[in-house]
């Protein structure tokens, strides 16, 4: 792990990949294209090869519909025609990726490639934290802008006054992005932290559990709804088989579970920070 992801210095932008493209991210999804549609035949150097022919057929239709060139362009054997589409993934935007990688997974015409690319695409997806899966054919969103703002909206506003809660943010973040294995189990229990950590500032009691601080928020601040979701919320982390205890198997603790968890809390501290000013204004 990187000194700039342990201690917080890349963006949560950055690490939940919404509306950007790292390195890591865009060469990986390159290899998928290179190992399932084109390596193989690549060695041959010559489209006419028998054993290149699904790599001729899928050419014109690349060039025709997706990068909209005449197909008397396309070079005569492979291995420039591959240097031209590289050429092109090199230049394009981190959207254009997807839209190429969607175009082949969708057009190619082995079924058995189009499939293979899909799955292996949605696992470099998952472990480079992207917010987007092949879902049914299509490249589609599984972190929405609004929830990374959530999280981004968070730290900003803990920074300060709460610092404790700012670090275990972080720190839940760092453990989500952690490669090669992140750790979604301690990514949790840091969430939950950040929420504990706010509260128990909040009431002035250091030492105040996340079930203790919500007791004594004035009831008036926060919904009886949302308090109860968070006293069982505190419960699915705290009781036996939780998340603060080894009896929990690490294998079902799923990237969405993270996610949802950092999310959720991060939407909890900013909704508390709010009712905190209001109270503070009267």
């Amino acid at each position: 792990m990187r000194f700039s992801e342990r201690q917080g210095f890349r963006p949560v932008r950055k690490v939940l990949q919404i509306d950007s493209m790292d390195e890591d991210l865009k060469n990986r999804l390159w290899n998928a294209l290179a190992s399932l549609c084109w390596e193989e035949p690549r060695e041959f150097d010559s489209l006419k090869f028998a054993g290149n022919l699904a790599l001729a057929t899928f050419l014109p239709r690349l060039w025709h519909e997706f990068f909209k060139k005449p197909i008397d362009t396309i070079p005569r054997t492979c291995t420039p025609a591959i240097d031209m589409i590289r050429q092109f993934y090199v230049r394009c935007h981190w959207y254009e990726v997807y839209d190429l990688v969607e175009f082949i997974a969708d057009r190619h015409p082995s079924p058995s490639t189009r499939s293979s690319l899909i799955a292996y695409s949605n696992r470099v997806l998952e472990e480079e934290l992207s917010g987007y899966r092949f879902v049914a054919g299509k490249i589609i969103p599984i972190t929405s802008e609004q929830e990374v703002a959530s999280v981004e909206r968070a730290i900003a506003e803990t920074a300060s006054l709460f610092p404790n809660a700012t670090e275990h943010l972080r720190q839940s973040i760092n453990l989500l992005a952690h490669k090669p294995k992140p750790d979604y189990r301690n990514s949790i229990k840091e969430s939950i932290s950040a929420v504990e950590a706010l509260c128990a500032t909040v009431t002035g009691d250091s030492k105040a559990t996340l079930g203790q601080a919500l007791k004594v928020i004035d009831p008036r601040e926060l919904h009886s709804a949302l308090r109860s979701a968070f006293e069982k919320l505190y419960g699915y982390t705290s009781d036996a088989e939780g998340i603060r205890h080894a009896l929990m198997e690490e294998e079902t603790l799923e990237q969405e579970d993270a996610v949802f968890m950092l999310v959720a809390c991060s939407a909890f501290i900013s909704y508390v920070i709010a009712k905190q000013a209001r109270k503070d204004r009267r």
